[in-house]
């Protein structure tokens, strides 16, 4: 029996690999990528560590070539999802009592494999089945994945050391328990790091964990599922169960055994998952944690001293990076009068230059939405502002299902703070512009503040120092992310805990150890060494 103290040292964030023309890595790549594009996959359910073909099957398609099938994916029926939460129930003994340096060690370990032997093969199926370019591939599916395996064992290791102080003839200990039962984990289309993260770090932490991935992304899920698998899962520690939403939460919402959930997704549909727990709260066999990042309508406050160019540099990476499909993504800006000449002209001469297609062409910067549902939904947007007399088209505006779901990246100036197109989340790459006098500055914050129900992420940008300090005051509560002279996206793993407040979720921060603490449950021992005999205190004599 190993009775050491195990030691994790600090991790070190995962370099960005360049990919540059001419590398042996590019090269690699590109033939990974060429395997995905000339095959087909069959993508079973993993409950229980088995596999699981129940003959209603859905595709995964290409969403830049949406014609081409990569994969075929059997989803659950009320039968299965019944099994995952037999098995999580059944796995949770033995898993719950292993050591946390054991635990720790399998993810560990899958960080390792995914930087190291398959590194492209993960890059490739990102750029597949996601459609993002071979950058956003690596900082999303390699880099950030493999920084929360390696800072969330990291942070269980702080977490653990944090013991009581103990009293003469006493000795406290604080017991850092699962909670009792399983964790729901719903995880979103747009980032494979966050597919990967939220059933993962309850899993860590001793619980065990029924996945449901977006069914636009089953494809890189499954593969995340087979890398964990590889790296020593135990069999029913992480069921892996695609489906129908409203069924699967039917059953597991209500089921008395619900723990947690861990989501990340659309507002209405976080919402709607906490008025069923509310309606079942009597129900359940302790009250079930809820974590939870939804939508965003995240902003750039530009003052007049800032930089026209650096400006403009983060609103086309900010707003149109991955097709603004981020969370994160820049989708409203305020930009004052005096600088609106050049930031305007400058938009529209670095788009000029903006390549849109395929992503294994590498000089592409712009890539497909996910899926039809979006692109109609996004070009809804478009449309309606084409048709508004508030609304002015700056660049692109136009969008092409007929092989992929291509949309330009489209920048809109509005004449009112308050239009919809400033206050709704449309999660595609579109750009709403409001232009303000220079002298409303304070006003415009203020308007900022108050316009969107979200409170995700938000960027300033200033020279001016006390310019900076009014905004950090005034706009203190409509980001949990906040950004000075930066785009509003991009937050990595131990350096900016990601999360915001209002509409936008808990605010409980993936990425440090504010997350891990809500898949725990403490018990305090107190030992008295030597107890009293006599009940009597010495005030009474």
């Amino acid at each position: 029996m190993f009775s050491g103290i195990p030691h994790i040292k600090k991790p070190q964030n995962e370099p960005i690999h360049d990919y540059v023309a001419g590398s042996a890595e590019r090269e690699d790549l590109s033939k990974e990528l060429e395997k995905i594009y000339s095959s087909q996959i069959e993508i079973p359910l993993i409950i229980g560590g088995k596999e699981i073909f129940t003959g209603k099957t859905s595709k995964c398609v290409l969403p830049h070539d949406h014609k081409k099938v990569i994969g075929i994916y059997h989803e659950a029926t009320e039968k299965e999802i019944e099994l995952a939460v037999s098995e999580a129930k059944k796995a949770w003994k033995s898993w719950s009592e292993i050591s946390w340096d054991e635990r720790a060690a399998i993810f560990m370990k899958a960080a390792d494999i995914l930087t190291g032997p398959k590194r492209n093969f993960f890059n490739a199926v990102a750029m597949a089945d996601l459609s993002k370019s071979v950058f956003q591939a690596e900082i999303d599916i390699v880099c950030e994945l493999a920084d929360f395996f390696r800072f969330n064992a990291y942070f269980m290791q702080e977490i653990i050391s944090t013991q009581p102080e103990s009293a003469p003839g006493t000795f406290n200990k604080l017991d850092y328990r699962p909670l009792e039962g399983f964790v729901f984990a719903v995880t979103p289309f747009n980032f494979a790091s966050i597919a990967g993260n939220l059933p993962t770090s309850p899993a860590m932490l001793g619980n065990t964990v029924i996945w449901k991935p977006a069914s636009s992304a089953v494809y890189s899920s499954y593969q995340l599922m087979k890398l964990l698998v590889e790296a020593g899962l135990p069999e029913g520690v992480i069921n892996f169960v695609p489906g129908p939403g409203r069924t699967m939460g039917e059953i597991i919402l209500k089921n008395p055994n619900l723990a947690g959930i861990h989501f990340t997704g659309s507002t209405p549909t976080f919402q709607s998952m906490w008025k069923t727990v509310g309606d079942n709260i009597a129900s359940y066999r302790s009250y079930p944690r809820i974590v939870g990042e939804t939508g965003g309508k995240d902003f750039v406050f530009v003052h007049k001293s800032s930089d026209a160019q650096e400006v403009v540099t983060a609103l086309i990476r900010g707003a149109f990076e991955f097709q603004g499909q981020k969370c994160s993504a820049a989708s409203r800006a305020y930009i004052p009068a005096s600088l609106w000449t050049d930031v305007k002209a400058g938009l529209i001469k670095d788009l000029s230059r903006v390549k849109m297609g395929d992503p294994k062409d590498f000089t592409n910067f712009v890539n497909a939405v996910i899926d039809e549902s979006s692109f109609n939904k996004i070009m809804e947007y478009v449309n309606r502002a084409k048709e508004d007399s508030e609304c002015t088209i700056i660049s692109g505006g136009k969008g092409d299902s007929s092989k992929g779901y291509f949309i330009e990246p489209t920048v809109v100036e509005v004449s009112n703070p308050g239009h919809l197109l400033m206050n709704e989340e449309i999660f595609g790459p579109v750009l709403t512009i409001f232009v303000y006098q220079d002298d409303h500055y304070v006003q415009t914050l203020e308007i900022c503040d108050q316009t969107s129900p979200y409170a995700l992420t938000g960027s300033i940008f200033a020279k001016d120092k006390e310019a900076r300090l009014t905004a950090v005051s005034k706009l203190r509560h409509c980001a949990g992310n906040f950004y000075i002279n930066d785009k509003p996206t991009g937050a990595v793993v131990n350096q900016q805990p990601f999360g915001g407040g209002r509409a936008s979720g808990t605010n409980d921060k993936a990425g440090s150890t504010y997350n891990l603490t809500r898949w725990i449950s403490l018990r305090n021992i107190k030992e008295n060494f030597v107890p009293p005999r006599n009940f009597e205190y010495p005030f009474m004599k």
